[in-house]
C-alpha cells in the first residue's frame, strides 16, 4: 500500500490526441487514464502502470542521478545504461585497477563498490499545488520578485508536505510555465553500489564515431544496487546496510523484440521547448547551441591531449570528457536539423496565424495583441547578450578550481539567508549532499588541464568589450600576450584545487573568504557581484516568461484546443511506440535491430572499435546460448523504435506489451537530436540495447551467472 494518497492532477494535459501507436507525447502520469493503450499496443492498463494506492509498475521505475534506472530483483538490483553509472566506474578506477578498461563484476555483495555520489530516486505520487503556489502573485511584483514569491512558496510547499510525509522528498515541478505546478513525493536512496559493468569498449563501443548514429552495435548497460539501513529507511554507506526491496520489480522478458512489435518507456526525461516560440529557437539555433559546440568541442580536445599522454589523467577526464562530448554532438544536430526542419519558419508562419486569430476579436486583441511581440523582445535581449554571458558563465565552469572556489563563495552568501530563500543546493535538506558530490567530485582535479582551459577562457572573454569594465577580469587579461603567464600563476598559488581547503571555505562566511590570501579565490571574488547579477537577471526574465508564457497558452487553447502536453521536466513520463525501421535519406531504409555480427564487422582493434577479447571468443566458439534472434539467427545487440524521448531517458526500460524488460533506452538517432524542440514521426527515433545482448555479454561472456538468477532467468 502507498504512504501517500494525494488527488489526482486535474487537466494537467490540456488536450491531446489518443489514437495511434506513437505521436508527440512524454505523458505525465496523471493523463494515462485517458489515453487508449490498447490502441498503442499495450495490454495493461492505466491502473497497472500507475496507481497512487496500489502497488504498480512505475513501482519498479527509478531516476539514478540524472538518467533512469529500473528494478529487476527484489533485492535492489538496478539496471541502467553504461554512460549513466560511468561516473562510479570511474571513480572507482585507477592505473592499477582501471574498470573503464576492463569492465567489473562483483562476485558476491561485498564485494559490490559504493558509489557515495549516486543517489536513487522513487517517485510515490504526486499533487496539483496551482493554486496555492500562484495565489502569491500580485500585480504588484517585478518579473524578480514574482520568481522569488513562486520559488520560496515552492519551498514552503516541500517543507510542509516533508513534515506530513517523515522520510519522503518534496518537490514542486513547473508543468505549463506560470499556470501549473505539480508537488512529487518522492523516496530518495543514498546507498548506492556498483554491480557490474562490462569494459568500455563494450558499454561505449563506437565512442562518439557512432553517438547518436544508426545502426548501434552498442552494449550501454550496466548493473548498480541500492541500499537502506536495516529498518529500511534511507541512509548513506555502511556495511551494515541491506538491499532495498522495492514493492515491485520488473519481469525481464528474455525472449526480447522483433519488428513491429509494440513497446513503452517510462522515465524522466529532460527538457524540452515545444511550447517555445519562433524567436526561442531562433536564438537556440543561432546563438545557445553554436557555442555549446565551439566551447566544448575547444575543451574536449584539449582534454584528448591530456589524456593522451598519461593513463591516469585519462581516467580522471572520462567522465567529463564523455559528457561534454555527448552534449556537443547532440548540439550539432539540433543545429542541422533545426536549420533542415525549417522550425524557425514553420513556428514563425504558425505565430501568424495566431496573431491573426488575436486581431480578429477587439477583446482578444486588447488582451493578447501586444503577447507575442513581448517575448520576442524577451528573447531579442537573450540574443544581444547571449555571446558575452555563455562565455562568462563558462569561465567558472571549464577551470575546475574556479567551479569548486564559486560553490564555497556562493555557500557563504547564500547560507547567510534564511532557509527557504536560499538557492536549492544550499538549503538545510540539500546541502550536506551536494557538498559531498562536490568534494568527491575534485578527486579528478587537475592541475596542468586548469592552467590550459583557464587561459583559453580568459583570452576569448578578452575579447570581448564587457571584460574591460570587470576589474577583477581586466586586471588578468589587459595585456594578451600574459594572459597565460597569469593564469599559470593564479593557478600555482591557489589552493582552490584541495579538498581541505574547500571544505575550510565552506565554514566561512563571505566577510572571512575575502580575508583568505589566495589569488584565484580573490579572482573570483571580485567576479561573484556579476555573476549574480546575471542569476537575478535570468530570474527577472523568467518571471517575465511564465506571465507571457501563461497567457500564450491561454489564447492558443482557443485557437488549437488540441495537442497540448507539458514540456519534460525530469518528471516521471510515459512514451509509447513500436519497434521500427526509418529513411533518414532518399533510397536509404534503416532496419530496427542490430546483431553480434556488425560488431564483428566493425571491429578494428583500435578504439573505439576494440572489441574485447572475451566477446570474440565467444564468437568464435558460437556460445550464445538461448540469446539468438530466431530470424536474425543472431545475437542482436541494439533497436530501434519511434517513442518520444529525449535526455534524461538514458536508462529507461524498454517494455513490451505486458510491461516486461526487453531493451535499456540510451540514445536518438542524429535525425532526433531536435526531439528537445519538435517530434516527428519520420525521423525521431530512439536506440536501445536489446536484452539477449545484456544478458548474453553478463552470462556467457563475463560469467555473471548469479545476476540471471537473481533476476529470475534461467
Amino acid at each position: 500500500m502507498r504512504l501517500v494518497n494525494l488527488a489526482l492532477l486535474g487537466g494537467l494535459c490540456l488536450a491531446f490526441q489518443t489514437g495511434g501507436s506513437a505521436d508527440d507525447g512524454m505523458f505525465p502520469m496523471s493523463e494515462l487514464s485517458r489515453l487508449n493503450l490498447r490502441e498503442r499496443g499495450l495490454e495493461i492498463t492505466a491502473d497497472q502502470l500507475f496507481n497512487p494506492r496500489e502497488v504498480s509498475l512505475v513501482d519498479g521505475i527509478c531516476r539514478v542521478n540524472g538518467c533512469t534506472g529500473s528494478f529487476v530483483s527484489p533485492d535492489g538490483l538496478i539496471i541502467t545504461n553504461h554512460h549513466c553509472a560511468f561516473g562510479a566506474i570511474q571513480k572507482a578506477s585507477n592505473q592499477a585497477r582501471d574498470l573503464l578498461r576492463d569492465g567489473f563484476r562483483a562476485a558476491t555483495r561485498a564485494e559490490e563498490i559504493p558509489s557515495p555520489d549516486y543517489q536513487v530516486r522513487i517517485t510515490e505520487d504526486y499533487e496539483d499545488v496551482s493554486d496555492r503556489v500562484l495565489s502569491v502573485i500580485t500585480p504588484q511584483m517585478s518579473f524578480l520578485q514574482r520568481t522569488q514569491a513562486v520559488d520560496r512558496r515552492s519551498r514552503e510547499l516541500e517543507k510542509e508536505a516533508e513534515a506530513a510525509h517523515p522520510g519522503l522528498r518534496a518537490e514542486v515541478s513547473e508543468m505549463f510555465p506560470g499556470r501549473t505546478y505539480v508537488l512529487f513525493l518522492y523516496t530518495y536512496l543514498r546507498d548506492v553500489r556498483l554491480v557490474f559493468a562490462p569494459p568500455v569498449s563494450v558499454g561505449n563501443f563506437g565512442g562518439e564515431v557512432d553517438n547518436w548514429e544508426w545502426p548501434r552495435h552498442t552494449g550501454d548497460f550496466s548493473f548498480m544496487r541500492a541500499y537502506t539501513a536495516p529498518d529500511g529507511s534511507s541512509a548513506t554507506y555502511s556495511k551494515d546496510n541491506i538491499p532495498y526491496r522495492p514493492r515491485r520489480h520488473l519481469k525481464v522478458a528474455a525472449e526480447g523484440v522483433n519488428e513491429g512489435d509494440a513497446v513503452f518507456l517510462l522515465g524522466y526525461p529532460g527538457r524540452t521547448a515545444r511550447h517555445r516560440t519562433a524567436e526561442f529557437v531562433r536564438y537556440e539555433r543561432d546563438i545557445r547551441l553554436p557555442l555549446t559546440v565551439d566551447l566544448y568541442g575547444w575543451q574536449i580536445s584539449e582534454m584528448e591531449r591530456a589524456a593522451a599522454a598519461d593513463r591516469e589523467v585519462a581516467i580522471r577526464v572520462a567522465s567529463r570528457m564523455r559528457s561534454l562530448a555527448n552534449v556537443e554532438k547532440r548540439s550539432r544536430g539540433q543545429v542541422l536539423g533545426l536549420t533542415r526542419a525549417r522550425i524557425v519558419e514553420q513556428r514563425s508562419e504558425q505565430e501568424a496565424k495566431l496573431q491573426a486569430f488575436i486581431d480578429a476579436d477587439p477583446d482578444r486583441k486588447e488582451k493578447y495583441g501586444l503577447l507575442l511581440s513581448e517575448i520576442n523582445g524577451v528573447y531579442a535581449r537573450m540574443t544581444a547578450n547571449g555571446p558575452w554571458q555563455i562565455h562568462f558563465q563558462q569561465l567558472r565552469s571549464a577551470c575546475r578550481a574556479l567551479a569548486y572556489g564559486f560553490y564555497a563563495v556562493d555557500a557563504a552568501a547564500e547560507r547567510a539567508k534564511p532557509d527557504l530563500e536560499r538557492e536549492p543546493e544550499f538549503q538545510d535538506r540539500n546541502f550536506e549532499q551536494t557538498r559531498d558530490r562536490l568534494l568527491i567530485s575534485m578527486r579528478d582535479w587537475n592541475q596542468e588541464l586548469d592552467v590550459t582551459l583557464l587561459t583559453g577562457m580568459l583570452e576569448r572573454l578578452s575579447r570581448f568589450p564587457e571584460a574591460a569594465s570587470l576589474e577583477s577580469l581586466n586586471r588578468v587579461t589587459e595585456k594578451s600576450d600574459r594572459i597565460a603567464e597569469q593564469a599559470a600563476k593564479l593557478l600555482a598559488q591557489t589552493s582552490l584545487g584541495e579538498v581541505e581547503f574547500i571544505r575550510e571555505c565552506l565554514q566561512k562566511s563571505s566577510a572571512e573568504l575575502t580575508e583568505i590570501e589566495d589569488p584565484l579565490l580573490q579572482f573570483l571574488i571580485g567576479l561573484y557581484p556579476t555573476y549574480r547579477a546575471m542569476r537575478d537577471e535570468q530570474k527577472a526574465l523568467d518571471g517575465q516568461l511564465n506571465r507571457l508564457y501563461g497567457s500564450l497558452m491561454e489564447v492558443k487553447e482557443q485557437f488549437l484546443a488540441a495537442a497540448f502536453i507539458p514540456d519534460a521536466n525530469a518528471t516521471l513520463r510515459l512514451t509509447t511506440g513500436r519497434i521500427r525501421a526509418y529513411s533518414p535519406r532518399d533510397a536509404v531504409i534503416r532496419t530496427p535491430i542490430s546483431t553480434l555480427q556488425g560488431v564483428i564487422e566493425k571491429t578494428t582493434g583500435v578504439a573505439p572499435f576494440d572489441t574485447p577479447d572475451a566477446v570474440l571468443q565467444a564468437w568464435e566458439a558460437k556460445n550464445f546460448g538461448r540469446f539468438v534472434h530466431p530470424v536474425l539467427n543472431q545475437v542482436p545487440v541494439a533497436i530501434l523504435y519511434d517513442t518520444d524521448t529525449t535526455g534524461g531517458n538514458s536508462g529507461s526500460p524498454i517494455l513490451n506489451a505486458r510491461g516486461e524488460l526487453v531493451g535499456v533506452n540510451f540514445d536518438r538517432c542524429f535525425e532526433a537530436t531536435i526531439n528537445d524542440f519538435a517530434w516527428n514521426t519520420n525521423y525521431s527515433r530512439s536506440i536501445g540495447v536489446d536484452i539477449r545482448y545484456v544478458l548474453w555479454i553478463t552470462s556467457r561472456v563475463y560469467g555473471a551467472d548469479h545476476l540471471l538468477q537473481e533476476m529470475g532467468i534461467r
